[in-house]
């Protein structure tokens, strides 16, 4: 079994209900089991401002998949989502991305491991501490470092616990 960071994000009809359908939904992949999730925050966009706030969350996997079978999993939930690309980090009514998986280091055409800009973005960065104290990236850089290392903006705001059932 293999361990999996997702983060997961949403911002068009209905985010927080997109965001827990889809904790719920994770639990039902393949070979696939959630083992632990994030409360659920709302975080401003990156990129462009003309869109609403989002709601992120990550979660924890375990998982028989490789990490590209499991990103087509991801890619196939957020069509089951109405996910539609328009631009580069626009709004989106559901987004997963595969953070970590072990410690593996990949750079493929489709997947980076670990996600080339999660060290950079505190709406990842931030649930993961929550959800994962003592997690480490492949570098052994901490989150906990990384978190004290953004730079002085606006935090994601905690909204509330993932209300889920436990997992299979």
């Amino acid at each position: 079994m293999s361990l999996a960071w997702i983060g997961l994000g949403s911002n068009l009809n209905d985010p927080a209900g997109h965001v827990a359908r889809a904790l719920h939904e994770l639990d039902g992949l393949p070979l696939t089991r959630r083992r632990t999730a994030s409360s659920l925050y709302a975080t401003r966009p990156v990129g462009p401002a003309d869109q609403p706030d989002f709601i992120n969350a990550v979660a924890q996997l375990e998982t028989r998949l490789s990490p590209l079978a499991l990103l087509d999993q991801l890619q196939a939930l957020e069509q089951r989502h109405g996910r539609v690309r328009e631009r580069r980090w626009g709004p989106r009514t559901l987004d997963l991305d595969l953070l970590l998986f072990d410690a593996r280091q990949l750079e493929a055409p489709r997947l980076t491991l670990p996600h080339a800009e999660m060290t950079r973005r505190a709406f990842v960065l931030v649930p993961l501490l929550e959800a994962a104290p003592t997690l480490s990236l492949p570098d052994g850089q901490t989150i906990a470092a990384l978190v004290e290392q953004l730079p002085e903006a606006t935090p994601p705001r905690r909204m509330s616990a993932a209300v889920l059932p436990e997992s299979r």
